[in-house]
C-alpha cells in the first residue's frame, strides 16, 4: 500500500522568471498569480513544454518547481525510492524514537497482497478461500502478536542489557512490509526521472505513485504525455 497526502507545489513564478533569463525575455511572460493560485499562460507553457522535451540541460526550470508531500509506504518501497537522492529531501518517522510508542497493529504493515487479506470499513477480515493458504491469518497476524509480546517485555524489563536484546529482536524482526511515513521535498525534474523509470514497474505502489504524478498541476511538463490537468 501507499498513502500520499498534504501535497503542496511552489516555485512557479521564479521558475518561469529564471527560464526567461537566457534571452532577457521576461516581458513575453503571460503567467500570473502565486503558488497554488498560479496560472501559466499559453506562451510560457509552450516554451516550458518545448524545453522539457529538449532534455534536462534545457529544462533546468523544472528543478525550481518544488513539491512537498507526505508519503506512507512499506520499507520495501522506500528502499527503491532512495535511489533518487539528487534534488530530494526526506524527513522520516523515526524507528529509533517512536517504533514502540504504541502497540503494533495490522494497518502498520502492508499486508494487502497476502492471501486471506481483505479490508472492509477499515477492519481486516480473512477471505473465505479453502484452496489457498491464508497467510494473513496464519502468518501475519501471529507475527504482529509476537512483536507486541516483545514490546510488552521491553516496556516492563528493568535489566538494561536484557532490554537491549529485546529491542534488537524487535528491530531485526521488523519486516520490509512495515509502513513508514516520510515528508518529502521533490521537484519536477526528479519526478520526471521517477515517472520515466517507474510508470510500468511491477510494484503497485510505484504505479500509484506515478498516477499521483499525473495529477500534479501541469503534469505534462513531467510526463510529456496528455493529462487532464494540462
Amino acid at each position: 500500500m501507499i498513502k500520499i497526502e498534504n501535497v503542496e507545489v511552489v516555485g512557479w513564478e521564479p521558475a518561469i522568471r529564471g527560464m526567461r533569463n537566457s534571452y532577457n525575455s521576461w516581458d513575453k511572460s503571460d503567467s500570473y498569480g502565486m503558488d497554488e493560485d498560479f496560472k501559466i499562460g499559453p506562451i510560457d507553457y509552450s516554451l516550458m513544454l518545448k524545453l522539457a522535451k529538449s532534455g534536462p540541460s534545457h529544462s533546468k526550470y523544472r528543478r525550481m518547481i518544488v513539491v512537498y508531500v507526505d508519503v506512507t509506504a512499506p520499507l520495501y518501497w522506500w528502499s527503491e525510492y532512495d535511489t533518487y537522492k539528487v534534488g530530494t529531501v526526506s524527513n522520516s518517522c523515526s524507528k529509533m524514537h517512536t517504533l514502540l510508542a504504541k502497540p503494533f497493529e495490522m494497518y502498520d504493515f502492508s499486508f494487502d497482497k497476502l492471501p486471506g487479506y481483505r479490508r472492509e470499513i477499515k477492519q481486516f477480515r480473512p477471505e473465505v478461500d479453502k484452496e489457498s493458504v491464508n497467510l494473513f491469518e496464519k502468518v501475519a497476524r501471529p507475527f504482529v502478536d509476537t512483536l507486541n509480546e516483545l514490546r510488552d517485555s521491553y516496556l516492563t524489563c528493568d535489566n538494561p542489557q536484557q532490554k537491549k536484546i529485546i529491542w534488537y529482536s524487535i528491530l531485526q524482526l521488523l519486516p520490509e512490509s512495515y509502513n513508514q511515513r516520510r515528508t518529502l521535498m521533490l521537484n519536477y525534474e526528479v519526478l520526471s526521472n521517477v515517472y520515466k523509470d517507474r510508470k510500468s514497474h511491477k510494484l503497485d505502489e510505484w504505479i500509484e505513485f506515478c498516477k499521483w504524478i499525473e495529477e500534479l498541476p501541469y503534469s505534462k511538463l513531467i510526463t510529456l504525455e496528455d493529462t487532464k490537468n494540462d
